[in-house]
């Protein structure tokens, strides 16, 4: 969420963060939020059995801030399908893997212990299905043989700060657009995703 709203504030990106809404008290990105400058809203998670009271909350302070798309930056909860299909093609995650391998969490520990050779992270659009949204631009690296789960969660992240904002920056540029149900790019449909190879870097 801090590299979106930099770029943001710096003009690298046609953007512009409205608000940055979080779940949890301690949450750094609310404090990171704050120092940009930038409006910030906590709405508690009180369990399943409250869903709909804490999605009525997230809809009250989304009708205020009426932003045009909705960027998930560490945001763990699932969100109902009436809510996602409300705003069909407004809403983008990234996930910490290479899609639609690993979904749910725990991600760079399952990799290791499968012992992959590649892994990376994933910016789709939001669906009802967990982790299962059109795929739109992935990054990719070389797992080592000296990885471990910290290190490589520590590489994945720092192509993440790079694709995402990419990918935003699509949408706000008017490259990319939700058209019958999937991703279009450049005026074409996006069928696979774009990959952007990191395995020669290293850290």
């Amino acid at each position: 969420m801090a590299a979106i709203a930099r770029q943001c504030r710096e003009g690298r990106l046609n953007a512009r963060v409205v608000a940055v809404i979080s779940d949890r008290a301690g949450a750094a990105g609310l404090d990171a939020a704050r120092a940009l400058g930038i409006e910030t809203h906590l709405i508690p998670w009180q369990g399943p059995a409250r869903r709909t009271a804490f999605e009525h909350a997230l809809e009250a302070v989304l009708a205020a801030a009426t932003p045009d798309l909705i960027v998930l930056a560490g945001f763990m909860r699932i969100l109902s399908p009436q809510f996602v299909a409300a705003r069909a093609g407004r809403i983008l995650n990234i996930h910490p893997s290479l899609l639609p391998k690993y979904t749910g969490l725990h991600t760079h520990r399952r990799v290791l212990e499968a012992g992959d050779r590649e892994h990376g992270a994933s910016v789709h659009f939001v669906t009802e299905q967990l982790d299962g949204g059109p795929l739109i631009l992935q990054s990719r690296l070389a797992v080592t043989a000296g990885d471990t789960e910290e290190s490589l969660a520590a590489r994945v992240q720092a192509t993440e700060h790079m694709i995402y904002p990419r990918v935003i920056g699509w949408l706000s540029d008017g490259r990319l657009a939700w058209r019958q149900d999937r991703p279009w790019l450049d005026g074409r449909p996006l069928d696979e995703p774009l990959v952007e190879d990191f395995s020669a870097d290293r850290n």
